[in-house]
């Protein structure tokens, strides 16, 4: 398919030329690609004793009866059409002056519409027509596009029909190998993009789709395989015997569950291969991911490597920083602290520590990448989800270590299947049970004025009985356009409402610094009760606060609400989690109703995926996953799998896709992605 302007299309002036172009759609390969919103069946018409019910139809016939009654603007034109099995149907035109001359009694016309009933007649109020015969009169399953700006869906229809004449879609280069087409079972390029235009079945259309669904998951996920670095680094990974870590399990005063010494065996067998470790631990909060993450930096230290710990907060990386350092400083294992906020002198004799290898364990935010920071034996690398493992972070840690193994944590529950799509190849653990008596969180739901009182009033009480708790918002500031509580809103009414007790506010617009102040504060236990945005979702670890109150929760994704929900609950008091609902729609009870009766994050991220959709649990910026135009990443589960394992094997034969048959693939990949992925390619 050439790359020829679309403006050289009849019909295509100046003006349309630069609405197709704000829609992506410059040449004729882009608009072969915008693909039709439904279809129309005419390949031949009803017969109109055949319309039992409502609905779109085909149907040809004679006019008859025809009768028009001027009014202006608000003129009625109605005709019956009588087709040759003797069926009649009425025919309507509001405002039809234009349409009256068009329509001529006696005369034969195709119409197709949508079917209604009114005072016992069947009817069609203003559907397509054309003389019977005529050019007009297309016949077929015809594809019906969207309108883009000026440019109506039925001139795309014509411009597909140009563009077939000039470059016939019939015609179009293969860029797959026969091999992976046959083993994909899915048909011929050309083969999908004529069937999906100018289809003659129903299935060519269903063929046609799936080609273009499988190319693009082909393309997501030999894109992410790349990015994640399983492929194409041909040194060994760093090798940490696992006995190390037998040691540190029997110190422990606690005993691992059983998803934990599975997830344990699991990194064993990566530490001890030749390839680096690339895995995921998913687990839901509470579920004892850290304690796998100590014990493994203890392994990497007794093998005399240094591990690194990122954390995403600078509070979050102190907190691990005084437990874990705790923990490691009796068995004779050196660990630093690594953020931003730190005197030049301190940070300059870390950094000298570090390079020297007097540090073992290294804990920090972002700036354990910064420039500066060498490492002697980086041998660990364990980051959690708001640090995934870019392009850019991967290349970075390249230069610091020799192909150091990589942990990722995430507290997010996902289903296993959008795992897969969202970390390419990560070997995926998941931890689900929960350590010995962990108290299940008790959530409710509050409807009306009533219950948000009573909700407050148990705040109260848990402030009264020495604890703290947290106030959630989804805005930061009172909104026209979005009736919620906002977050200063809120705070001004906590701080009336809770005025014997020491009410503080932290959202997103506030500087690095004073979030960090606020958020220690609350930690120490100076503040009694924190008014927060979401920006909370990933605050601290506070085992004294045991009560939250979500404002407008319907607002939240399931996910998101299970995750603020686990800011509670992590003491040996019970704590209470309130969702307060400003709507009464059935979504909003339903969802409400999930978070009342689940505290299992994989059940409610399932729920959450069927109510939501991937696109809104999964935002590109956050997540590094771009935009799908096919395919749909829970509907195309199976083509995702299949492409997966076809992506895995071009990539073991071509690491780099620089072989002249993956040149297609390549350039794919770069336009999927754009300009991250380029540091690979």
């Amino acid at each position: 398919m050439n790359d020829t302007p679309v403006e050289s299309l009849k019909g295509i002036g100046k003006q349309k030329s630069q609405d197709l172009a704000k829609a992506g759609i410059n040449t004729f390969q882009d608009l072969i690609y915008y693909l039709p919103k439904s279809y129309e069946d005419r390949r031949s018409p009803t017969p109109i004793a055949n319309i039992f019910g409502e609905g779109q139809y085909f149907v040809a016939g004679k006019v008859k009866n025809k009768r028009f009654k001027y009014m202006g603007r608000k003129s009625l034109l109605t005709f019956d059409v009588e087709d040759q099995g003797g069926g009649v149907l009425r025919v309507v035109f509001f405002n039809g002056i234009y349409v009256n001359n068009m329509i001529h009694q006696g005369d034969e016309y195709s119409f197709f519409g949508k079917i209604s009933y009114s005072g016992g007649w069947i009817q069609m109020v203003h559907p397509e027509f054309a003389p019977l015969g005529s050019h007009e009169d297309e016949r077929g399953i015809l594809p019906v596009y969207g309108d883009i700006g000026r440019v109506k869906g039925r001139q795309i229809r014509s411009l597909m029909r140009q563009i077939n004449s000039i470059d016939p879609l019939e015609a179009t280069e293969e860029w797959l190998e026969s091999s992976i087409i046959k083993r994909a079972n899915v048909c011929s390029t050309s083969y999908a993009l004529r069937g999906i235009h100018f289809p003659r079945e129903k299935k060519e259309i269903l063929e046609g789709k799936y080609r273009l669904i499988f190319d693009e998951l082909l393309t997501l996920e030999t894109g992410l395989l790349l990015i994640r670095g399983k492929y194409g680094n041909k040194e060994n990974g760093v090798i940490i015997s696992s006995e190390h870590m037998d040691e540190y399990v029997k110190r422990l005063p606690f005993t691992l569950t059983k998803d934990q010494k599975k997830a344990l065996n699991e990194i064993a067998g990566d530490l001890e291969s030749s390839s680096a470790m690339n895995r995921l631990i998913q687990g839901d909060v509470g579920s004892g991911k850290t304690a796998i993450a100590e014990i493994s930096m203890y392994a990497a230290a007794k093998e005399g490597y240094q591990s690194v710990f990122m954390a995403p907060t600078e509070i979050l990386a102190k907190q691990h920083y005084e437990s874990i350092g705790a923990s490691f400083q009796a068995l004779g294992i050196r660990c630093g602290l690594l953020i931003s906020k730190q005197s030049k002198k301190l940070r300059d004799r870390i950094l000298t520590d570090i390079a020297a290898g007097n540090i073992d364990v290294i804990i920090g935010t972002h700036a354990v990448l910064g420039e500066g920071v060498n490492y002697n034996k980086l041998g660990l690398v364990i980051t959690d989800e708001q640090h995934r493992f870019g392009v850019n972070q991967r290349q970075i840690l390249t230069e610091k270590g020799q192909n150091p193994n990589v942990m990722v944590m995430t507290a997010t529950p996902i289903p296993r299947t959008m795992a897969v799509a969202v970390y390419g190849d990560l070997d995926i653990s998941v931890i689900k049970s929960m350590p010995k008596g962990r108290k299940k969180i008790i959530t409710k739901v509050a409807k009306d004025k009533l219950e948000r009182n009573a909700t407050y009033s148990k705040v109260r009480d848990e402030l009264r009985a020495g604890r703290q708790g947290y106030v959630i918002a989804p805005l930061i500031e009172e909104s026209d356009a979005i009736e919620a509580s906002s977050a200063l809103e809120l705070y001004e009414e906590m701080t009336e409402k809770f005025s014997e007790f020491n009410v503080a506010l932290l959202h997103g617009r506030m500087t690095g610094d004073e979030k960090t102040e606020v958020m220690e504060e609350f930690y120490a236990g100076k503040v009694d009760l924190l008014v927060s945005t979401v920006v909370i979702e990933v605050g601290i670890n506070v085992p004294n606060a045991t009560v939250m109150v979500i404002e407008n929760s319907e607002r939240f994704g399931l996910a998101q609400l299970h995750q603020l929900r686990g800011r509670v609950g992590r003491g040996k008091f019970q704590s209470y989690c309130f969702l307060i609902l400003s709507s009464n729609s059935e979504t909003s009870n339903q969802r409400a109703e999930i978070m009342e009766k689940n505290s299992d994050g994989f059940v409610i991220a399932e729920e959450d995926l069927k109510l939501r959709g991937p696109g809104d649990i999964f935002g590109t910026r956050q997540h590094g996953l771009p935009n799908l135009r096919f395919a749909h990443l829970t509907k195309h589960v199976d083509v995702l799998q299949n492409s997966l394992k076809i992506a895995k094997d071009i990539l073991k034969d071509d690491p780099r896709l620089a072989k002249r048959k993956n040149r297609h693939l390549k350039d794919r990949v770069k336009r999927l992605y754009g300009e991250g992925v380029n540091l690979i390619l």
